[in-house]
């Protein structure tokens, strides 16, 4: 169909035809120019007189299609629309069949969507922030809700085959025995005997010793064990390490599965506030929001996320407007700043380095003192945690960055100071338990590790991570009722300056983000040496979506700068990544280099934890382990490969194609904006030389 407007008053004459858009290339409005073949009128014409549709696929062409291009006022589609349902089809009962069919599988998936969206985690929860706080904020309560059920996920995966098979095969299964294991190596009773007074199981509970590493929260107490009857046989080790591989397996193609989303809907804002600004004129209106409250939390999120784009757009122009003097000053000072945040991070670096080994040596304190040298690493990570990222917000203050941009850097300067500060923890334990790699040395000769300081070690790394997990998670909450509490308090009945200065707190999303990086950054790396730490972090993360959100509503103000969310939802998956990454390269050192204890565990009795593999391979039948030499040879890996590399040429060339599609699009949509501009003008001047009056 096409539609041909002609005005009086000018000899230009503009046809449109739909489906192709423009005749031609990507020209110009004012180079189109025809000869009119329709008559001069006033008013749309439609055709009253066109077939109905035969087929359910045709629905989008016919009346339906005429109707819907039709520059008609509302009335006027309303009677057309009366009039096409007069038109009733003649179908066959086959068709009618498929279209009722149809009808019903699509009303019951919507059903099922919408049965399943009731029970989403905290939905109306989210919702309210987002409405109230924007939809940055909303991203870190959507990322915490994920990390979440990530964790609950993973927890069920190592109940069902960890530590459900340990429990239920612990008294009638066989343990592996190898008597070439010096004796005083496999020396390791952590099971309390004595009487001993209530407050030490508080203690116990809070530091994870006594009943607490006798239990199945350690790797300690997990035995080398293997059924094998006539029709079943289950191999505790090798279960545990498989499980522990396919955890990370499990939680990585969950975050990949999420960046994806995150990615495609950062690609489709173009990445920038002009296509965020598109979608949400266009896109963003929910028109399934019920009641006035619904309506108001749409329209304030509305609200944020177009300040957020007008304050990255006003940012820009200030930037493109300094002199070559000014700029060589700014980007002066942000390297000067960005060596005094690093010169802060290697002095907190150095200081958890001197707590750890001071910690270790007096570990054998008991009562309140013991107690805290062993917290003690825990108290300075966190307190470097607290003090350094929020000098390094004032520093990004002098930096003048955009809202995101300092949001991002924030992020990877507190980045650099958790993880690596819980590398360097790891790093001390490390050089304590291999006797600084010299396992040929006095203490680590006869077992080739420090037996005498650690004769469990893979139980003492899991109770530094039982710690610092347990320690955040008291933190946080000493916070909120010591400190955010009584400062509302103060700011909301004093009126004082200095009150009245400090004002209620922002929440910062950066260092909240930050929070939950490094917490799941400790539990990957505990899960291989405390099974139950996902569990002990799902109900961790859960307090602190309570405590957050008692934080957020009661104690905090709006952000004064805001970022946007398209763009802060991804980077914070790519952080997580970099958890992923220290927490993978530690488990892959503790299965493949290091030696495991001889006096616990489930692999007890091998030069390192990956040796069951190959031990429980030839074990196996012939034919299976011709089956699996199959898989791990070139016959079956090369063209396994070639078919890899063709699929992602695939992929690539589809992905090519669909960005050529994009940049046409949005070329053909700034030509229809100059298009509107030209007839705007051209209007104006028709109506000057017409001397036709404004309304």
């Amino acid at each position: 169909m096409a539609v041909e407007p002609q005005r009086q008053g000018s000899s230009r004459v503009y046809d449109y035809t739909e489906g192709n858009g423009y005749p031609g290339d990507q020209q110009s409005l004012r180079s189109r120019q025809v000869s009119s073949r329709v008559p001069n009128q006033n008013y749309s014409q439609f055709n009253w007189t066109s077939p109905p549709a035969k087929k359910d696929e045709e629905d989008n062409t016919g009346s339906h299609q005429d109707l819907r291009s039709s520059p008609l006022h509302m009335a006027l589609r309303r009677a057309a629309w009366q009039a096409q349902q007069m038109q009733v089809p003649v179908v066959s009962s086959r068709e009618s069949w498929k279209r009722n069919k149809a009808k019903t599988l699509h009303k019951l998936k919507d059903e099922i969507l919408g049965f399943v969206y009731i029970f989403a985690l905290w939905r109306k929860t989210l919702q309210k922030i987002g409405g109230n706080f924007g939809g940055g904020v909303q991203s870190f309560f959507l990322f915490l809700r994920f990390l979440v059920v990530l964790n609950f996920v993973s927890f069920l995966l190592i109940a069902g085959l960890v530590l459900t098979p340990s429990i239920v095969f612990r008294s009638v299964a066989t343990g592996i025995v190898n008597s070439s294991v010096p004796e005083q190596c496999m020396e390791y009773d952590p099971n309390p005997q004595d009487l001993v007074m209530f407050y030490n199981y508080f203690l116990d509970l809070l530091s994870g010793t006594g009943f607490m590493e006798y239990s199945y929260m350690f790797y300690g107490y997990y035995n080398n064990t293997m059924v094998v009857n006539e029709n079943f046989s289950y191999n505790i080790p090798l279960a545990y390490l498989f499980t522990a591989v396919f955890y990370f397996i499990f939680c990585l193609i969950c975050i990949i599965a999420r960046m994806g989303t995150a990615a495609r809907v950062a690609v489709a804002t173009g990445g920038s506030a002009v296509g965020n600004y598109s979608m949400i004129v266009f896109t963003s209106w929910d028109y399934g929001c019920l009641g006035d409250r619904a309506t108001k939390l749409k329209q304030k999120n509305i609200h944020y996320r177009l300040q957020v784009d007008l304050e990255e757009e006003r940012i820009k122009k200030r930037a493109a407007a300094l002199t070559l003097k000014q700029k060589i000053f700014l980007y002066s000072l942000r390297v000067g700043m960005a060596l005094f945040a690093f010169g802060l991070i290697i002095a907190a670096f150095y200081g958890i380095f001197l707590a750890t080994i001071f910690s270790q040596a007096n570990s054998n304190q008991e009562g309140i003192l013991g107690l805290i040298f062993q917290y003690l690493p825990s108290m300075v990570i966190t307190a470097g945690n607290f003090v350094v990222p929020l000098l390094c917000d004032q520093i990004a203050l002098i930096e003048q960055y955009s809202p995101s941009t300092t949001v991002i850097i924030a992020l990877l300067r507190a980045v650099f100071l958790r993880l690596v500060s819980l590398g360097v923890l790891l790093f001390t334990l490390w050089s304590q338990i291999t006797c600084n790699g010299n396992t040929s040395s006095t203490y680590c000769t006869p077992c080739e590790y420090n037996h005498k300081e650690y004769p469990c070690w893979e139980t003492r790394i899991g109770q530094e991570m039982y710690k610092l997990t347990l320690f955040d998670l008291l933190i946080n909450i000493a916070v909120l009722v010591l400190v955010e509490f009584p400062r509302r308090m103060v700011v909301d009945n004093w009126s004082c300056k200095l009150t009245q200065w400090v004002g209620r707190q922002e929440f910062v999303v950066s260092s909240n983000v930050l929070g939950l990086v490094y917490g799941q950054t400790v539990v990957w790396t505990g899960a291989l040496f405390c099974p139950l730490l996902p569990l002990i972090n799902t109900v961790k993360f859960v307090i602190l979506f309570y405590c957050k959100k008692i934080t957020l509503f009661y104690n905090c103000r709006p952000a004064l700068k805001t970022f946007r969310s398209t763009t802060s939802a991804f980077f914070f998956l790519v952080v997580l990544m970099f958890g992923w990454g220290l927490a993978t390269v530690v488990m892959v050192y503790a299965l493949a280099v290091i030696h495991p204890s001889m006096g616990c565990g489930p692999f007890r009795f091998f030069p390192n934890m990956w040796e069951i593999v190959p031990t429980s391979f030839y074990n196996l039948s012939a034919t299976t382990q011709d089956f699996l030499f199959f898989i791990g040879s070139q016959a079956f890996s090369i063209p396994l490969c070639v078919l890899f590399c063709v699929l992602m040429c695939y992929f690539v060339a589809l992905a090519s194609v669909y960005g050529n599609s994009v940049s046409l699009l949005r070329a053909q949509l700034k030509l229809e904006g100059r298009d509107k501009q030209f007839l705007v003008k051209q209007f104006e001047e028709v109506r000057r030389h017409l001397q036709i009056p404004e309304d």
